[in-house]
């Protein structure tokens, strides 16, 4: 598979940056510590169905006090509606009982300390990290995996490879908002199945072999890519 230039790169998240100028995380939140509960909730489990069950939480609960007073029965059943609610559940409580102990109720910024919470791994600090307290962290996710190994972005065997892959070729520019912007091609466009190629702004960068997409769109793509390279590029002398 050939690499990225320098150029696509740029092109790549230029061009996801004008789908989606404001890129916004789906998940439903109210503050720092409800956004981690909420990403929390959300392993193994679609953003779609845990904004279904957190409003009822959040309204008792919005705090890591609250949370821990409400108890892991309580908590269970208000989730029970998501994917294995009651160990996420007992995960909740027991992070927001360590948050009021060690951190005086508040979310830490630092990886470590994130990590160090239950039920909290690598993705779901960076995602606390990146909306909550905008650092340039990327959260890699099954969807942003995808894309950086189907588009050739960022290839790696795992996760983490795929993430550091990302740190590296991401212009700074772009750094912010890329988690965003690439969990949300994945979700809504590069999906698992059948990607919808033919509405896809990257086509024609696009590493992937079996393209859903016409030829000639791919084409007209790149065409228009090698253009704007041309008109960006100084007159040579």
């Amino acid at each position: 598979m050939r690499k990225f230039t320098r150029a696509e790169i740029a092109e790549f998240y230029r061009r996801l940056a004008e789908t989606r100028p404001i890129p916004r995380t789906e998940l439903e939140f109210i503050n720092p510590f409800t956004l981690l509960v909420a990403v929390v909730l959300s392993a193994q489990a679609t953003d779609v169905g845990v904004n279904k069950a957190t409003p009822a939480l959040f309204a008792l609960a919005d705090t890591p006090a609250k949370m821990a007073a409400l108890g892991e029965e309580r908590v269970a059943g208000l989730v029970r509606t998501i994917g294995l609610y009651r160990t996420k559940a007992k995960n909740v409580v027991a992070l927001s009982r360590l948050l009021v102990e060690r951190h005086r109720g508040e979310v830490p910024r630092e990886r470590e300390a994130l990590e160090a919470l239950p039920g909290v791994g690598r993705k779901t600090a960076n995602v606390v990290m990146n909306v909550a307290f905008e650092e340039p962290t990327i959260a890699v996710d099954t969807h942003i995996f995808r894309v950086g190994n189907r588009t050739g972005l960022a290839p790696g065997k795992t996760p983490h490879a795929v993430e550091l892959g990302l740190e590296a070729v991401t212009p700074a520019q772009y750094k912010l908002n890329a988690h965003h912007w690439l969990i949300l091609h994945g979700r809504h466009v590069c999906k698992a199945r059948k990607p919808d190629c033919p509405n896809c702004v990257v086509a024609s960068l696009c590493r992937y072999k079996a393209k859903t997409v016409p030829d000639e769109l791919v084409a007209a793509q790149a065409t228009a890519f090698a253009k704007t390279r041309r008109a960006r590029s100084p007159a040579r002398r």
